[in-house]
């Protein structure tokens, strides 16, 4: 059943993307050449509505009783058409975040789902959020929501990067017998899978804000679903299995700090660009990203089955490598090496 809502989506996907394409140039959902992108010709955007419609369609068919899901369901809804309409009228950034405030608020207060506690390590009492946990599962979500449409930069990343974040969710899902989230993983996986053979390098179709959206929706509540109200080395899991893009999108926020730009300000030093600078070509970059995304996944299963002592360990391996990729390839700028600045002073004789 799980296979075959798989296959239902990736076909389904691979049917409906074309279409949608014709739709996206009608409806003036393209995507024009400028300096940020890498692109040399006028493309259409909006794939994310096929990849949206594969999963819909999936979910009817194989969720037995689907009302229970509503709010899953009406929250992606929304998502879905704030994308379209940036996608179509390039709306502005408040329009936009309200409408990703709204999706997390239905998917919290009528779909129920908060992060209310975490268990603490070393301790026997457990931190409650109270008040907070509202605000808290609404930052998460919507941060999610952020970090893989700012990964959204080169033929097939974002959907390659989720796909790989949606395998890691289905497979701690499987093992803790959550067949609830393994199946709509599944789903996503399929439906994303199908557009990636026309999104793939070289692209004949962009997903625009309308499949980032989804995806980072679908994935921020998945990850929740399947981790809330655990331990805090538990909470740890979803954050490394979406390392790739939360990463990015902490650099980026450093990046314009130090350089003294505003938060939301657009430029062209995201990891795929800094990886493309160094001389990597489009389809290498992305694979290139496609394995770290990969071992983030592994890390986080591993990490899942640690000790508490060897999760510690793991996480402070990873933070140092993490520091020390972003020092090499000049995420946040050139000159911004202090940890290889601080190992070469040591070394110094």
């Amino acid at each position: 059943m799980l296979i075959g809502a798989l296959l239902v989506a990736f076909l389904l996907s691979i049917f409906l993307t074309p279409f949608v394409g014709k739709l996206a140039f009608k409806l003036g959902a393209t995507d024009k050449p400028n300096e940020r992108k890498v692109h040399s010709k006028i493309m259409p955007r909006m794939g994310g509505l096929a990849i949206f419609l594969s999963f819909f369609i999936t979910f009817l068919l194989f969720m037995n009783d689907f009302r229970e899901q509503l709010p899953l369901l009406v929250g992606a809804l929304v998502i879905i058409l704030i994308g379209m309409a940036d996608d179509v009228f390039e709306l502005r950034a408040a329009p936009k975040f309200l409408g990703q405030v709204l999706a997390a608020l239905i998917i919290v207060l009528w779909g129920g789902l908060e992060v209310e506690f975490i268990n603490l390590p070393f301790f026997t009492d457990t931190l409650e959020f109270g008040v907070l946990s509202i605000p808290i599962t609404i930052l998460w979500i919507v941060s999610i929501i952020n970090a893989i449409n700012l990964i959204d930069g080169l033929d097939g990343l974002a959907g390659g990067v989720s796909t790989i974040a949606l395998v890691t969710i289905a497979t701690m899902a499987l093992i803790k017998g959550d067949l609830f989230v393994a199946m709509v993983a599944l789903i996503v996986i399929g439906s994303t899978l199908g557009f990636l053979k026309y999104n793939f390098h070289p692209a004949k179709i962009f997903m625009g804000d309308t499949g980032a959206l989804f995806l980072g929706y679908i994935i921020a509540v998945l990850s929740l679903l399947g981790f809330k109200n655990v331990t805090m080395i538990s909470l740890i899991v979803p954050i490394i299995i979406l390392g790739v893009p939360i990463s990015d999108t902490f650099f980026a926020i450093i990046r314009r700090v130090v350089n003294k730009q505003p938060i939301s300000a657009a430029d062209k030093s995201h990891l795929h660009h800094c990886l493309i600078n160094l001389g990597f070509t489009h389809k290498q970059t992305v694979l290139l990203i496609y394995a770290l995304a990969a071992c983030f996944g592994l890390a986080a299963i591993i990490f899942s089955f640690a000790t508490m002592w060897g999760a510690l360990i793991l996480v402070t391996g990873l933070l140092l490598i993490i520091e020390i990729f972003v020092e090499k390839i000049g995420l946040v700028n050139s000159n911004y090496q202090p940890l290889l600045k601080m190992l070469n002073f040591k070394n110094k004789p």
